[in-house]
């Protein structure tokens, strides 16, 4: 459940201004990586619900959020991470990719085994996830087959990064022993392929990433494509990924479109949050105030579109969101 603070512990931590005599209610929203896209958009979210006590209303000019609601993004380790943590109660809502959703939602494919994550619900679709294969120029890496003996980042223990990158390989023919795999954030690989000490990595995340287009900038990469009977034979096993394509000049040096695939990223909470405060998140979300941040504050922001908003969504609706979608028409 979200966390409550009276108003005389909120005035702890407010300087300035005059606070209303009403609760002040927290709202998490955990992420991914700082240098990805996932903590980006999160901010730009909470800062869309969010409509503290004393603030100005929509209609004085202020905040079209929640009243009382402080939202904020969280960095984490992505996708599993959110999942495990919204489960446990330590976030009220976070990112999740949805074959990683899907998958904890039923206690299949990399949940199997475990006990499912039966109350997880989604609040929306947001927008493609485009699966990145970042290689040094010099690498010698033309296509996912090339990875063997290389020195591969799959991302960190609890991303949805990872369990992709394992997902590509086995598509090619490769297992996590046929290169020589790490397990960073892009951007610590980032790092490390500036050093020379990194061959490729894998990222999952909307375009353009920061951590992608400042290496970029640095020193000539290769956007890798996925792509021929590997990425079809991949598509047939897992349908939740799509045809995707990364256009040119996305990033420095990369002068053409590469081909590639892609999950829809997705905002998920516990049907154990209240059903009238997830309705006025999912109202706050897709209104008007929102869709000028949105398309100011994130290339993958002007993606996020109400109309889109149910694609891919295989975990139900919590409640609170599923009346807003049936007002607004979005929802039989």
């Amino acid at each position: 459940m979200f966390r409550k603070l009276t108003i005389a512990t909120m005035l702890a931590f407010m300087v300035g201004g005059a606070a209303s005599a009403q609760d002040l209610n927290f709202f998490r929203i955990g992420t991914g990586g700082t240098a990805g896209t996932y903590y980006p958009i999160g901010g730009l979210l909470a800062n869309a619900i969010s409509n503290p006590p004393g603030s100005r209303s929509c209609e004085e000019g202020g905040s079209c959020g929640v009243p009382g609601l402080i939202a904020s993004a969280v960095s984490s380790n992505g996708s599993v991470a959110n999942v495990n943590a919204i489960a446990g109660g330590t976030l009220e809502s976070g990112f999740a990719q949805s074959d990683v959703a899907n998958w904890a939602h039923s206690g299949t494919g990399i949940w199997e085994g475990k006990p499912p994550v039966e109350k997880l619900r989604a609040i929306a679709n947001l927008y493609p996830e485009s699966i990145h294969l970042v290689a040094r120029a010099d690498a010698g890496i033309t296509s996912v087959a090339d990875l063997k003996g290389k020195k591969v980042s799959l991302d960190e223990p609890g991303s949805g990064t990872l369990v992709d990158a394992r997902i590509i390989l086995e598509g090619y023919g490769l297992s996590e022993s046929d290169v020589q795999a790490e397990f960073l954030k892009p951007n610590q690989a980032a790092d490390r392929m500036r050093d020379g000490q990194m061959d490729a990595f894998f990222f999952v995340g909307g375009f353009p990433a920061g951590a992608i287009a400042e290496l970029a900038s640095q020193m000539p990469i290769t956007l890798v494509p996925i792509e021929g009977e590997g990425a079809a034979a991949i598509r047939e096993k897992y349908p939740f990924f799509a045809e995707d394509r990364v256009p040119a000049g996305t990033y420095e040096g990369v002068a053409s479109d590469v081909s590639t695939l892609a999950v829809g990223a997705q905002w998920i909470t516990s049907a154990d949050q209240p059903e009238d405060l997830i309705y006025g998140i999912t109202k706050a979300l897709w209104n008007e105030n929102t869709r000028k941040l949105l398309d100011s504050g994130h290339a993958k922001g002007k993606v996020i579109r109400p109309e889109t908003a149910l694609s891919g969504v295989g975990i139900p609706l919590h409640p609170g969101a599923e009346r807003f979608y049936r007002e607004a028409g979005l929802l039989k």
